[in-house]
């Protein structure tokens, strides 16, 4: 069972997560012909202080 683990920053709706999740799931169970329930995503949500860039902090998604 594939298992994908999406880091991203704080401030993402819950519609763009659903979003992610989908496009993921499907592109993973057609390449890997597996059925779509077989495969589980998880979103981590980062603080905008705990996430680096280049050395410097990121800044905050500019969110529509």
């Amino acid at each position: 069972m594939p298992f994908v683990n999406i880091q991203i920053l704080k401030g993402h709706s819950q519609t763009r997560k659903d979003e992610i999740s989908r496009r993921v799931t499907d592109a993973i169970s057609e390449v890997a012909e597996l059925p779509k329930d077989a495969i589980w995503v998880v979103f981590e949500d980062v603080a905008e202080g705990d996430w680096f860039v280049g050395g410097k902090v990121a800044s905050k998604p500019k969110l529509p």
